[in-house]
Parts: structure tokens; C-alpha cells; sequence
């Protein structure tokens, strides 16, 4: 099995341990910590991870000069690229530590009077473990794009799966002694340095990678920070349209409000996850592709054969959901406030469909340099968004808060980037829906089982739940495989399918 396919089946495999992790953990979580809690820690992180900004794009920038310094065959040229972003990177993970400080300093300026008295000095000691966990991340970023720019993905997946079966393992005890949010963040900052250390040996004494800290390209920087500076603005409106709404809820109603938003973002996490599986795998791919050959037609390929399964894998999710995300939040969540949870996940989880299954025509915008007007345009919806977002929350309470996240996602991602797509960047975006469009028939035998459980046998407890999950899995599949998969993905399926069986038996 070769790095990339190894890759992606490790990534499906962390994503199953996290969700099955979420299912088993996290009802938990939830009792021991208390709805006021919980909320407290999905504040605070929504707050802290504003931080993340400073990396101003520069990790999505490596991979791409990488490939360019690589394609001319210099590897001086790559270490002192190595260099140069370490620099950067240990850089801005000073400036966020000072940051994070003054913040911690002004917490009750940060939460204005959302939260007790209790609650600023538990918020307060959670400032300081995740500031310190984020200062980190940022050197330790220059580690992971270079292990990603040499597609070593089995390894890097490795490690993201045992982070995955570890988090929760050594929080539970924690969490039962009774140090609530304070243990559960102490632990992820503990795996997250232990992570720091195995990823730098790695990237030394596997990779043999070099850094040479002086004779920087200056001109070759400039152009890096043109380049990133887009990205920036990028990562300025991913922050805003999956963090503001959390701290607008803890500044207007409270905690309690924010953990039922939190439980249906975290259901809107693992859905991104399961799309970003597959497609960060092509990134080095796809800029090697662009730096040799430029071929639109290749790329458009490409684009329309990831999409077609990113698609087929979040249709299985997104309609399952539909059907028993009601009762399962109820129930996931330990009780019927919860409820909530559900109309929240649907309006985050709908409209960023459309995005998901075309994730990879970002990897080729930034490939071509051409990712600019998607962040300007971006920009322009995510203030309309926080906007919005303010007098519905007002009007609506925890309902209102992802109403304008969705109406951003569906203008900036349903309409104009599918016209830049086809018009700017070149890929065949009427040949990528119509090659979507041709798995619907497939959702039609699924979908009339759903309703009738719906309607005749409503699911109340876990096993129901459990029990639907199965019996709707194989009949979507069995309906996929008649009136939805290709020759191609047939051919694929059999062929995994056939290795599956053999080392079984």
C-alpha cells in the first residue's frame, strides 16, 4: 500500500476513533462536567483559538514553495526554506504567548459579565494551558508540512490516530478525580508536547531534513507574504464563521447557551474531517502537478473523482442524520435541551456540504496563485455574518446564531466560487455536478427507508439508533452500488473489498 492510500485509510480510521469516541466519551464528559462547564471550555477555546490568526497562511504556503524549490532540483534552496519558516513560526509563537498573557491578565474584560465569579478563575487557569498548547503548535506546524510536502502520511496518520485513542483514555480518569475542563485541556496539552518531540525526530533522523537560518531569500519571502496574505484573510473567515457565534452566545445569554451550540458544532467538526480526509492527501500532488504540468483537464479529473466520493461519504452521514439527529442529540447529550443541538448541526452541516465535496479546488486555487478573490469575497460575507448573526441571536436565542454562518456558506460557496471555478480557474464545473447529480438516484431507496421509521417506528434509545445506523448503512450502500458508483469506483470497491477479505481470512 503506498503513502497516499495508506494515508487516507489511517485518516478514516482517526475519524472513526474520534467518532466512536465522541459517541462513548463525550455523554461522559457531559454528566461529569455539567451543561455550565462544558460551555465555559467551548468559550474559552472559541476565544483562544482567535490566536491561531498568527500564523498568517504560512503553513499552507510550504508545501506549494516546496514543490518549487524541489522541481528545481535545489536542496540548499529547501533548507533554507526550512529555516526561513522556522524563524517565522517560532516567531509568531512568541507574539501569541505575549498575546495569550494580556489576555489572561483582562479575562473579564475578554467575557464582559457573561460568567460567575467561579467561572472567570476556571476560565482564567483553561487560558493559560491552551495559549500555551497553541504557542507550541505553531514550530511544531513547520515539523508537519514537512513531513506532509514527503507524503509520509502513514506516519503522520499514525500519530493523529494514537492522539485520537489516547485523548480520551487519559482524560476519563482526570475527569472522574474530579478536575473537570482544567484535566482534560492539561492532558491535550501533554500529548500535543509529546507529539512537538516525536514529529522533530522524526523530520531529523528519518526525514534527514536541513535548516540553515541565515542567507534568507528576502525576495522569495515578499513573494511568500503575497501569497499568504489571502490565506490570512481566509483563515480570518473560517475563525469568524466557526468561532463568533460561540463567543456572541457566551456574551449575550451564557454558557449553558454556548454548550448547545458546542455539541452541534462538534458534530459540524467531525463532518469537515471526514471531507478534509481525502483531500489533504493530493495536496503535494496536486502542486506538483501545476508546477510541471499546468493540465486543466487533469486537474478537472481529479477534482470531479475526490468530489464524487467526498459526496457519496457525506451523503451516507447527512441523511442518516436527518432522519435520528433529533433524538440522538437528545439522548448523546443527556437531555431533552439538547434538542436544540439538532437544528443548529443541520444549519452548519447543509450548506457546508457544497463546500466540502469541492475542497479540493482550494488546494488548486493555491497551487495556481490564484486563491485571492475567494478570500476578498470570503472577507466581505463574514462581516455580513457576524452582521447578521447579532439581532438573530437576539430574535431566535441559539437558533439564530448559525443562520448567518449557513447564508454565508451558501452565497460565497454555492454560487461564486462554482462561477470562479469554472471561469477563473478553468476546472469543468458543469461536468463536476453532472457527475454529482448522477449519484442522486441512489438516495431514493435510503431516504423512503428513513421516512417510514420516521413516521412508524421512531427511534427512542441507543439501540434503535445503533440499529437504524446498520440496517440504513447497507441499504444505502446496496442502492449506491446499483444506481450511484461508476465502473471506476465500482472496480475500486471490489478491488477493497477483495484485499479486505483476504487478510481476513
Amino acid at each position: 500500500m503506498n503513502q497516499k492510500k495508506a494515508g487516507v485509510v489511517l485518516s478514516y480510521l482517526s475519524e472513526a476513533i474520534k467518532i466512536l469516541s465522541a459517541l462513548l466519551y463525550t455523554p461522559i464528559m457531559l454528566r461529569l462536567l455539567g451543561q455550565s462547564e462544558y460551555g465555559l471550555y467551548q468559550l474559552v477555546h472559541s476565544v483562544v483559538s482567535y490566536l491561531s490568526l498568527f500564523s498568517l497562511g504560512f503553513t499552507s504556503a510550504y508545501v506549494r514553495y516546496f514543490s518549487l524549490a524541489k522541481a528545481k532540483g535545489s536542496e540548499e534552496d529547501v533548507a533554507k526554506l526550512n529555516g526561513m519558516f522556522m524563524t517565522i513560526f517560532l516567531i509568531i509563537a512568541g507574539i501569541a504567548a505575549f498575546c495569550g498573557s494580556v489576555m489572561v491578565q483582562n479575562i473579564r474584560s475578554v467575557f464582559s459579565t457573561g460568567l460567575t465569579d467561579q467561572e472567570y478563575e476556571k476560565a482564567r487557569i483553561l487560558m493559560i494551558l491552551m495559549v500555551f498548547n497553541l504557542s507550541i503548535s505553531f514550530p511544531n506546524s513547520v515539523f508537519n508540512c514537512i513531513i506532509s510536502a514527503h507524503e509520509r502520511f502513514f506516519f503522520q496518520r499514525m500519530l493523529t490516530v494514537l492522539q485520537n485513542l489516547l485523548n480520551p483514555f487519559l482524560t476519563l480518569p482526570l475527569l472522574l478525580m474530579g478536575h473537570g475542563s482544567i484535566g482534560m485541556v492539561l492532558v491535550s496539552t501533554v500529548i500535543a508536547v509529546a507529539k512537538f518531540a516525536v514529529d522533530m525526530w522524526y523530520v531529523f533522523h528519518r526525514l534527514h531534513a536541513r535548516f540553515v537560518f541565515h542567507g534568507f531569500n528576502f525576495l522569495l519571502l515578499k513573494d511568500i507574504w503575497a501569497f499568504t496574505f489571502f490565506i490570512f484573510l481566509n483563515q480570518i473567515i473560517d475563525q469568524v464563521n466557526w468561532s463568533v457565534d460561540r463567543f456572541l452566545l457566551g456574551r449575550m445569554i451564557g454558557t449553558a447557551a454556548v454548550a448547545v451550540y458546542g455539541l452541534g458544532a462538534q458534530i459540524n467538526t467531525l463532518y469537515v474531517q471526514m471531507s478534509k480526509t481525502i483531500s489533504s492527501v493530493f495536496a503535494p500532488q496536486i502542486n506538483r502537478m501545476v508546477a510541471e504540468r499546468n493540465d486543466n483537464q487533469e486537474l478537472s479529473r481529479l477534482f470531479i473523482k475526490v468530489g464524487r466520493i467526498q459526496f457519496i461519504i457525506l451523503s451516507l452521514i447527512l441523511t442518516g442524520f436527518i432522519f435520528v439527529g433529533h433524538p440522538f442529540m437528545e439522548i448523546w447529550g443527556g437531555s431533552k435541551s439538547y434538542g436544540e443541538s439538532y437544528y443548529v448541526t443541520l444549519l452548519l452541516i447543509i450548506p457546508s456540504t457544497i463546500p466540502l465535496i469541492q475542497n479540493l479546488g482550494i488546494e488548486i486555487q493555491r497551487a495556481k496563485n490564484m486563491h485571492r478573490a475567494r478570500s476578498v469575497v470570503y472577507f466581505c460575507i463574514a462581516v455580513a455574518n457576524v452582521a447578521l448573526s447579532i439581532p438573530l441571536i437576539r430574535k431566535y436565542g441559539v437558533i439564530g446564531a448559525p443562520i448567518g454562518t449557513a447564508a454565508s456558506l451558501i452565497i460565497g460557496n454555492g454560487f461564486f466560487m462554482n462561477w470562479y471555478y469554472d471561469k477563473r480557474i478553468g476546472l469543468d464545473i458543469k461536468e463536476f455536478w453532472k457527475s454529482i447529480l448522477s449519484i442522486t438516484p441512489a438516495f431514493f431507496l435510503p431516504f423512503a427507508f428513513g421516512l417510514i421509521v420516521t413516521f412508524f417506528f421512531p427511534v427512542k434509545s441507543w439501540i434503535s439508533i445503533i440499529l437504524f445506523a446498520v440496517f440504513f448503512t447497507v441499504i444505502y450502500c446496496i442502492s449506491l452500488w446499483n444506481w450511484g458508483l461508476n465502473t471506476e469506483e465500482k472496480r475500486m470497491a471490489s478491488k477493497m473489498i477483495s484485499k479486505i477479505t483476504r487478510r481476513t481470512l
